[in-house]
């Protein structure tokens, strides 16, 4: 009798339990990286509750009628993000430009955190305080600054994560919703953040990491 097309035969039976040891081990791997990755997500992005679990460098600029008036923020009312507009700038350039201002006087300008292209975050002047940053709404809102490489703004990854993580952590801080987290472009109509106003539709996706920033978003952006 032909045992070759039998599936009981002993040497198929054989090779079917190897390839199910094989299958089984490739899975059990899989799962258990998946496991760890995961588990590293919600330490690191999930978990974060407050402005003091955030690794932030405060480095406050000084008290100036040109950069730091020290007016008490009453109420925040909401987050404005903007970029830097000067591309390569590290967070570090940026905060030293608007402390500067104190002695040049050549413009009014601040802002509460600045982001850089490690995202690493720099606080400049406290929350309590207001910042010349949007025009109007400088009374209450709390400004965030963010660096990026080149001349279409886009901010990269690890800027647009600390991004992300800081401003979830303001919106708990002052019981935000992502609806009161807008652009520069909103208050007066400038091109600031340049990327996300000619690409509205990343804007949309960003307040949408807000609520909740989905895995996949974490490991690839």
């Amino acid at each position: 009798m032909d045992y070759s097309r039998n599936s009981y035969h002993p040497r198929h039976q054989k090779q079917v339990r190897k390839n199910s040891r094989t299958f089984a081990i490739i899975a059990l791997v899989l799962f258990l990286a998946v496991g760890v990755i995961f588990y590293q997500y919600k330490k690191t992005v999930m978990a974060t509750k407050s402005l003091d679990e955030l690794p932030i460098e405060v480095n406050l600029i000084s008290l100036s009628p040109y950069t730091r008036s020290g007016r008490a923020l009453k109420k925040v009312n909401g987050i404005v993000v903007h970029y830097t507009a000067n591309p390569g700038a590290t967070a570090k350039e940026n905060r030293d430009y608007f402390n500067s201002l104190a002695t040049t006087h050549k413009t009014k300008a601040s802002c509460h955190f600045i982001i850089g292209l490690d995202g690493e975050i720099i606080q400049c002047i406290p929350t309590r305080e207001m910042s010349y940053a949007s025009n109007s709404r400088n009374r209450d809102t709390i400004s965030i600054e963010c660096c990026h490489k080149d001349a279409s703004g886009k901010f990269n990854r690890k800027t647009y994560r600390s991004l992300v993580l800081l401003t979830r952590a303001l919106m708990k801080k002052f019981n935000l919703s992502s609806s009161q987290v807008i652009r520069h472009y909103d208050v007066t109509g400038k091109l600031c953040p340049l990327y996300y106003v000619k690409n509205s539709d990343k804007w949309d996706d960003f307040r949408e990491d807000l609520n909740q920033w989905s895995f996949f978003d974490y490991l690839y952006y």
